[in-house]
C-alpha cells in the first residue's frame, strides 16, 4: 500500500475512515494519560480528523503528519484557519495557532521532527496499514517518538476474510507483539461496534470489535 493509493483515495473522496465528530473514545479516555494541558501531542497519518481540533481546544499543541495535500488543505479550510506554509526538509509545514501538520511521508520523519512530543494519539493509523506494513510502522514510531511519551491507541478487530481493508483488523495479540517491548499495554475498553457501522455491514462484516489501549513507556524497555 504505497503513497499513490492514499493520494487516489483522497482525490476520489473515498475517505470512509473520516468521522464528522470527535471520537468518543478520545473524549472518554484521554484523561487516562494524565498530561498537562500544554503537552504536545503527535497524531500520525492524521488526515483531517476533528480530533486534532479537540486536542488543540484542550490546550495541547498538536503535531500531525499526513501525506495528502488535499487532506491538509481541507483540514485548515473547513475550520476557517489560515495556516503559514513553509518548507521543512522533506516536509511542508502547515501551522495555525497550536495546530501543525507536516505534509509528507510518515516514514520520512526523524526524531528531530518529534522533539518535544509528550504523547501519541493513534485512532486510524495502525489499522490503516496491511499486515505487511504494520511492523515497520510500529518500529518507526518507536524509533522517532520520545521514550517518555505514552500513547492512546484505538484498534478494530474482525474476520479479515469477510472484508478487505482499510481499515484492517488488528487483533489484541498483535498489539502486544508490536509494542510490548517498549510499552506496558493497558486495555481500557472493547465494544461491539458493528451496530454503529452500517457501512461495514454492507461490506460483509458479521462482527466488529473496537478496542482502546493505553501504552505507557516502560522504565526499562524490553525488560
Amino acid at each position: 500500500m504505497n503513497p499513490e493509493f492514499w493520494h487516489a483515495r483522497w482525490e476520489r473522496g473515498e475517505i470512509g475512515w473520516h468521522l464528522d465528530e470527535i471520537n468518543t473514545h478520545l473524549l472518554r479516555y484521554w484523561p487516562a494519560l494524565a498530561l498537562p494541558s500544554s503537552a504536545t501531542v503527535f497524531v500520525p497519518l492524521c488526515g483531517k480528523t476533528l480530533d486534532m481540533l479537540w486536542l488543540a481546544g484542550e490546550g495541547h499543541r498538536v503535531l500531525g503528519v499526513e501525506i495528502s495535500e488535499i487532506a491538509v488543505r481541507e483540514l485548515f479550510a473547513q475550520h476557517g484557519l489560515s495556516p503559514t506554509v513553509t518548507e521543512a526538509g522533506r516536509f511542508q509545514r502547515w501551522q495555525a495557532d497550536e495546530l501543525t501538520v507536516l505534509r509528507g511521508d510518515f516514514f520520512d520523519l526523524t526524531p528531530a521532527e518529534l522533539n518535544g512530543i509528550e504523547a501519541v494519539y493513534d485512532r486510524a493509523s495502525l489499522i490503516a496499514l496491511p499486515p505487511s506494513r504494520r511492523s515497520a510502522y510500529a518500529a518507526h514510531l518507536k524509533a522517532i517518538a520520545p521514550m517518555t511519551a505514552p500513547a492512546l491507541l484505538i484498534t478494530l478487530a474482525y474476520d479479515q476474510r469477510e472484508m478487505r481493508g482499510p481499515p484492517f483488523s488488528v487483533q489484541p495479540e498483535e498489539v502486544a507483539a508490536l509494542y510490548a517491548d517498549r510499552y506496558a499495554i493497558g486495555h481500557l475498553d472493547t465494544i461491539d461496534a458493528l451496530a454503529d457501522a452500517p457501512g461495514f455491514r454492507r461490506r460483509g462484516l458479521t462482527a466488529l470489535r473496537e478496542s482502546v489501549w493505553l501504552l505507557r513507556p516502560r522504565p526499562d524497555p524490553g525488560g
